[in-house]
């Protein structure tokens, strides 16, 4: 049997200072910022995006996590064996309360397929006010058409859900831009996990 956290009240109201503090002009060190470390800029993409409610409104002080693996599949963990990139963190935070539309952006690289079926992915947490656990969900890519349909997580998803955990992809000022919008409820709700 695996036990939970079990937490004794909601997330906030400050939450977002605490994780992201320099972020937000606090003077201490946060542990991640929006730049994934050790990305090689040549490579380099940008995850960006809204958090909404079920209203549709934008949420002004969500906090998003990523982790990923480098452009080769892999992660910089312990239990990934394969070379591993040490360079390459895999991991950053923002909080949409820093930015003037409240979005979160990230400097990262597109990840490489991590095995023979999983299709390049980005592994999500939202944290968010009034939420009592994370919500964790992946973004795909929509130019892995291929990968995407033999993916065992994403086609274990209705069809007609699949689209939520697409980004779309835009090319802006030379450079790409994964854009990805995570709808909490609502006709639009992104798909998310239990872990």
């Amino acid at each position: 049997m695996s036990s939970k956290q079990t937490p004794s009240q909601t997330v906030g109201p400050f939450f977002a200072y605490g994780m992201t503090p320099e972020q937000y002009g606090y003077d201490f060190a946060s542990i991640a910022g929006a730049t994934v470390e050790g990305i090689e800029d040549s490579a380099a993409v940008t995850v960006e995006g809204h958090v909404f409610d079920g209203a549709g409104t934008v949420i002004g002080d969500a906090v998003i996590e990523i982790w990923q693996a480098d452009t080769e599949g892999r992660y910089n963990h312990p239990n990934d064996q394969r070379s591993s990139n040490q360079a390459f963190k895999g991991f950053a935070r923002w909080g949409t309360g820093t930015d003037p539309e409240n979005r979160f952006v990230f400097r990262t690289v597109k990840p490489g397929p991590v095995d023979s079926e999983q299709a390049p992915h980005i592994n999500v947490i939202v944290f968010m006010r009034g939420m009592p656990n994370h919500a964790y969900t992946r973004l795909y890519f929509p130019d892995e058409v291929v990968a995407n349909a033999k993916d065992p997580v994403l086609m274990s998803i209705p069809e007609e859900r699949r689209g939520t955990l697409l980004a779309e992809k835009i090319e802006r000022d030379g450079g790409v831009v994964y854009r990805f919008d995570i709808h909490m409820q609502g006709a639009a709700e992104t798909v998310f996990f239990d872990v």
